[in-house]
C-alpha cells in the first residue's frame, strides 16, 4: 500500500488510481495521513478486502509527472531522528571514523517538504544527501531488532540538505540547526508499506543533478540496519507514531569531493530509491 498527502489529504494510491481515505472509507479512517499513520495496518486490510472505484488522477504515474501536488506525507512528526555517517564511503570522504554506535542528532519539522518543492538557496555552501527515511507506525520502547520491522508504516524518500558552514561554525560541529532550514528536509513521494518490497533491507538509492551521477549505492550498506537502530533508539527514547528516521547517506556529497562543489541557485536534483519513487526538488535563488 502506498499513502500520500494530496493537498492536504489522506489518499490511498497504486499504479492505475487512487482514493481519498476519509471518503472512501465513509469516515472511518482520518482526513489526514499525520492521523492515519498509526492506523496503517487496519488500513491496508481494508484496502485490500474491497473494491473501490480508483480515480485515475490519483494514481502514482499521474502523481510523480506532478508533484507539486503532493505534500510532505507526514507534516507534524512527534520526532524527527537522523543518523550522522552511516555508510562506511561516506564517513570516509568526511575524514570521520566509521561509528561504533550510531551517532544521532534531529532536524526539525518546520524544515519538512514536499518531494517536488522548491528550496531556496541560502548560502553558497549547500549540500545534497538522499537517505531512506523509516516511518514509525507503532511507538513503544525498548523493541528488539527482531521485532522493530513490524512497528513500521513504511519508507520514504528524504534529502537530509545541510548548510555546511553552519554546521562546522562551532567546536564541536553541531548538525539540527544547518540541517533544518525552511525546506531543507523534503521528504515523499509518499509512504510505502515494506509488503511492497520485495527485499526492504536492500534498495538502490541514488540522486542526480540533470546527467550527472551525484550518490548511488545501496541500503544494505547502512552500517546500522533500519532494525538495528530501532532498537537503538527506543532503547533511548519512545518512538512515536509519525516519528521520521532519517537513516543516512552514502557517499558523493559535494563536502567529500576534491575540489568541493555546492548547489547552485536553478539546480535540479532528483532523488531516488528502488520501488518507493523519487523527489524533484528545484534550487532557486532568495
Amino acid at each position: 500500500m502506498r499513502i500520500a498527502n494530496v493537498a492536504g489529504r489522506a489518499c490511498l494510491i497504486t499504479p492505475t488510481g487512487g482514493v481519498d481515505l476519509f471518503d472512501a472509507s465513509q469516515g472511518a479512517f482520518p482526513e489526514t495521513v499525520d492521523a492515519a499513520i498509526g492506523d496503517v495496518v487496519d488500513i491496508a486490510a481494508w484496502f485490500r478486502s474491497i473494491e473501490l472505484d480508483l480515480d485515475p488522477t490519483l494514481s502514482t504515474t499521474a502523481l510523480l509527472a506532478d508533484l507539486g501536488r503532493l505534500g510532505p506525507p507526514i507534516t507534524r512528526p512527534p520526532q524527527v531522528f537522523a543518523i550522522g555517517l552511516n555508510y562506511a564511503d561516506h564517513a570516509g570522504e568526511t575524514g570521520f571514523d566509521v561509528p561504533s554506535q550510531p551517532m544521532v542528532f534531529t532536524k526539525f519539522a518546520s524544515s519538512l517538504a514536499g518531494p517536488g518543492a522548491q528550496v531556496p538557496v541560502l548560502a553558497d555552501t549547500i549540500d545534497w544527501e538522499v537517505e531512506l527515511v523509516a516511518v514509525v507506525g507503532t511507538g513503544g520502547r525498548d523493541i528488539a531488532a527482531e521485532e522493530a520491522m513490524s512497528h513500521l508504516a513504511g519508507f520514504c524518500i528524504g534529502q537530509d540538505i545541510s548548510e555546511r558552514r553552519l554546521q562546522m561554525a562551532s567546536q564541536p560541529a553541531q548538525f539540527s540547526l544547518a540541517k533544518s532550514l525552511r525546506n531543507y528536509s523534503p521528504i515523499g513521494p509518499w509512504i510505502t508499506t515494506l509488503d511492497e518490497l520485495e527485499d526492504p533491507t536492500d534498495l538502490a538509492i541514488a540522486c542526480h543533478h540533470g546527467d550527472e551521477v551525484l550518490q548511488a549505492s545501496r541500503t544494505k550498506h547502512l552500517i546500522f540496519d533500519v532494525a538495528t537502530l530501532i532498537e537503538y533508539l527506543s532503547r533511548h527514547v519512545e518512538l512515536l507514531p509519525g516519528d521520521l528516521i532519517f537513516t543516512g547517506t552514502p557517499d558523493g556529497v559535494g563536502v567529500g569531493r576534491r575540489p568541493r562543489v555546492f548547489i547552485q541557485p536553478g539546480w535540479e536534483i532528483r532523488s531516488e530509491i528502488e520501488g518507493l519513487g523519487y523527489l524533484h526538488n528545484t534550487f532557486v535563488q532568495m
